[in-house]
């Protein structure tokens, strides 16, 4: 989740607390951290580098979220996009489009902001096994998959992996290093495709879902994860089930209004579940028929 309203497997609550967590700091009450470092990524997306400023929230895991507070102006999850470490520094992505978004692109070193969490389900990435594994990010969408493909380009064993990004545009993709890094390790396919390229772009334009044909290994044995627009992961889900994967082996990160993260206020359900608990990542076996609702 790195934008506004934001956007699981692991055996996790949905609560989350730091050490001590005394007077529920890191639950109900956010941590105080600050700015270290903030990089633009593109126009309007930034990584904040963050360090406690005190004590710090437990450590969250690929596919998790936070609940950052810009002081004054409110709070939005958002999803890891690297780490954490040790020492409690955490990486946010963050694409600014709304109030607070736009507040916390554009805090400096040394801002303070509040943090709670981590809450949520992440990644299932023991589930993914020895399998071979399609990530499908969809636009900002890369963020919560990051650390997740870091992983998976460190395994061992034969499973192949490929990755397919889209974008609005090559001036709108993140992490164009690692893009260049994991496609050149010989470890990850990847391929990127954009809405629309400036003349003298040689890659792919239309729909990500598209890229999936070019993978004649996708089967049965295949496991997937997606992240980005809704309508977006619907496709590929269909796409790759129609292909034979098992819908219990893809894993789709549902954005919801997640306002309290700790599955009180109810304003993230999705048929029966709260996602800021149940989610934001699940099996699309589990939410298939849901999505199938039309979103007033």
């Amino acid at each position: 989740m790195g934008s506004e309203p934001a956007t699981g497997h692991e055996p996790a609550p949905a609560t989350g607390v730091g050490p001590g967590g005394g007077d529920g700091v890191g639950l109900t009450v956010p941590a105080r951290y600050r700015v270290a470092d903030a990089r633009r990524e593109t126009a309007d997306v930034v990584t904040l580098r963050i360090e406690p400023d005190g004590e710090p929230v437990a450590p969250g895991t690929p596919g998790r979220f936070h609940m950052l507070w810009a002081p004054g102006v409110g709070e939005v999850p958002i999803s890891l996009s690297d780490g954490p470490a040790p020492d409690g520094t955490q990486w946010h992505t963050i694409r600014a489009v709304g109030a607070v978004t736009r507040a916390l692109c554009a805090l400096g070193p040394g801002a303070p902001l509040g943090v709670r969490g981590p809450f949520g389900r992440g990644w299932d990435l023991d589930a993914v096994g020895g399998r071979d594994v399609v990530v499908v990010a969809g636009g900002i969408g890369l963020v919560p998959l990051r650390p997740a493909i870091r992983a998976l380009a460190r395994r061992e064993g034969p499973g192949r992996v490929a990755l397919l990004v889209g974008a609005r545009s090559p001036d709108d993709l993140c992490f164009a290093d690692d893009l260049e890094a994991w496609a050149g390790g010989g470890r990850c396919e990847v391929a990127v495709t954009v809405d629309r390229a400036p003349r003298g772009w040689t890659g792919d334009v239309g729909f990500v879902s598209n890229l999936i044909d070019r993978l004649p290994w996708v089967g049965e044995g295949t496991a997937a994860l997606c992240c980005g627009p809704e309508p977006m992961m619907k496709v590929c889900a269909r796409m790759l089930t129609d292909r034979g994967v098992p819908a219990t082996a893809v894993q789709v990160s549902l954005e919801r209004n997640m306002a309290c993260g700790l599955a009180h206020c109810g304003r993230c359900q999705l048929g029966g579940r709260l996602l800021c608990r149940d989610g934001p990542v699940v099996t699309y076996a589990a939410v298939r028929a849901d999505l199938e609702v039309p979103q007033r």
